[in-house]
């Protein structure tokens, strides 16, 4: 019986079969890795294909002998969907594609994803970038979340659902894409420092207070 985590799988309810979701950095896929997805499932057996709340595929009811041969095949990394790290990053298509993009959300999506997908921290972070106000990355309830406006990036801190889902707090706003990726560095180096083991970011933020934590940043209070 594999453990959540182990060969990238997590246990599903039957206490018998395996889920796995595939690392699709912001949900981004091409036609092939489609076709390859679907031709594994149908080789073997996988009773569902599942579309996740942060962009992936996952392949559900995974039979324990299967495990190797499916990942084998799909060539692909496994996501982080389990364990205290950054489990996703989320992006919406930005100035990519949509019209209502302000800024390159999927560009900078991309961009954490590439550096922080994985990373082990004291809790579990998830990690949103829109590319407008209207949110459609959930940045709000991220523990970082990066909002774009017409006059730069608006960076939140501290948001997430669960059983005692939080709003995150506004820590910089009308900063341009390098410094917004800086001050990413900033507070994720900040939270692996001063978390707690299994602490969210916005217990984080309770427990210090947010000015000690923009004190600490370097933010004035014109951020």
């Amino acid at each position: 019986m594999l453990s959540d985590g182990e060969k990238g799988v997590v246990v599903q309810r039957d206490r018998q079969t395996y889920g796995i979701a595939p690392h699709l950095p912001c949900g981004v896929v091409t036609p092939e890795i489609l076709r390859r997805i679907a031709d594994v499932a149908e080789k073997y057996g996988v009773p569902m294909i599942k579309l996740t709340s942060a962009a992936r595929i996952a392949m559900l009811g995974i039979r324990e002998e299967d495990v190797d041969a499916i990942w084998s095949e799909l060539g692909i990394q496994p996501g982080s969907v389990v364990g205290i790290c950054v489990r996703s990053v989320k992006a919406c298509p930005g100035t990519t594609y949509c019209k209502r993009g302000q800024t390159d959300s999927l560009g900078v999506g991309r961009t954490l994803d590439e550096k922080y997908h994985g990373m082990e921290l004291p809790g579990k972070m998830k990690i949103g970038v829109s590319g407008c106000p209207n949110q459609c990355g959930e940045t709000s309830f991220k523990d970082i979340g990066l909002v774009g406006t017409p006059k730069g990036w608006r960076v939140y801190v501290g948001g997430n659902g669960g059983t005692n889902p939080r709003l995150g707090d506004i820590l910089a706003q009308r900063i341009d894409t390098e410094t917004a990726l800086a001050l990413v560095d900033k507070i994720v180096a900040y939270y692996q420092t001063n978390a707690k083991p299994k602490e969210r970011m916005g217990r984080m933020i309770e427990r210090l207070g947010l000015e000690t934590i923009e004190e600490s940043l370097g933010l004035g209070s014109d951020a």
